[in-house]
């Protein structure tokens, strides 16, 4: 009987427990309800609709059409549109090159960063400042550095020999969706990288004293021991980065407006919700844009889950 009550006595507890989360949990919620989910639904309303900013109290249900329709031997909606898929090419490209360079240079950072030398503290405060400056601030400082006349990279390309005549780096086709990667990863990188450094401050330190011991290289104790026991805060911050990356605007937006070349996602909702006025057609590239952020959300909790469910 003794083990019985001690059942029961654990199973009202964490009923308890349980029920006291989810009061404690009620208030953020409700808030979030309001402040995220009614303009996500309302937006998801407005892509089967032909509502238009010049009068949002008169629009009609129109189906799918936003997102793709068939009439008169012609395909129209965002998925029938080159701009929409160039969009989805860039983003993908500058999500893919932007957040593998940040983990590379924010791993290295972080190496360096957790070695004691004299002035770490300082050093570590200073690697935090590109990251610490807004975007809008980032983007239209970066923005006098590039410019192809006045810049002081070109200046500086130039007086070591690297270049021989001034590079319009947004301007150009070919160049700027690289200058703006170049941007992202100065200004994410101490992010990664202070991510990484709090991983690597919480490593058991007998598992490097052993291989010390045992003349191990310091280079095989990395890939051996370093990387399999940060791995779960790497994929957490490489999760969140690739998240960020994926909605990316204001860098874009502000660099290069609304440029083919560079247009992402993001800008080209807004493109057609502000430029062109089409509430339903931006609504629509902003749904497929939130659809493709939940399902990589979706898809990294799953795995977080089947990984943790392995290990026990």
């Amino acid at each position: 009987m003794s083990n019985i009550a001690a059942v029961a006595h654990h199973n009202r507890l964490t009923r308890q427990r349980i029920r006291s989360a989810w009061l404690f949990l009620a208030p953020i919620l409700v808030l979030l309800a309001l402040v995220a989910g009614w303009p996500l639904l309302r937006t998801i309303w407005f892509s089967f609709t032909d509502a238009s900013f010049a009068d949002l109290t008169v629009y009609s249900f129109i189906g799918f059409e936003n997102y793709l329709s068939y009439e008169d031997g012609e395909w129209y909606g965002v998925l029938a549109d080159q701009e929409w898929w160039g969009s989805v090419w860039n983003t993908l490209f500058f999500t893919v090159v932007s957040v593998s360079a940040e983990l590379v240079l924010g791993t290295i950072v972080a190496l360096t960063l957790n070695a004691k030398f004299p002035g770490r503290g300082l050093v570590r405060a200073a690697i935090l400042i590109p990251w610490a400056i807004p975007t809008i601030v980032s983007a239209k400082m970066w923005g006098w550095m590039l410019h192809d006349q006045f810049g002081i990279l070109n200046h500086m390309l130039q007086g070591i020999g690297l270049i021989s005549e001034p590079l319009a780096w947004t301007a150009n086709a070919d160049l700027a969706l690289w200058a703006v990667i170049m941007v992202d990863i100065w200004k994410t990188t101490p992010f990664m990288a202070l991510l990484i450094l709090a991983s690597l401050q919480m490593l058991p330190s007998d598992c490097y004293e052993a291989a010390k011991v045992d003349g191990i290289h310091p280079v095989r104790v990395f890939f051996k021991v370093t990387v399999p026991l940060i791995m779960p805060a790497v994929m957490v911050a490489v999760t969140f980065r690739a998240l960020d990356a994926l909605r990316v605007f204001d860098l874009i937006y502000v660099l290069t407006s609304n440029s083919a070349e560079t247009m992402s996602m993001s800008v080209y909702a807004r493109q057609q919700l502000v430029s062109f006025q089409d509430v339903g057609m931006g609504s629509a590239a902003s749904t497929l844009l939130f659809f493709m952020i939940a399902l990589i959300t979706i898809g990294y909790l799953c795995l977080g889950r089947r990984q943790m469910a392995g290990d026990n």
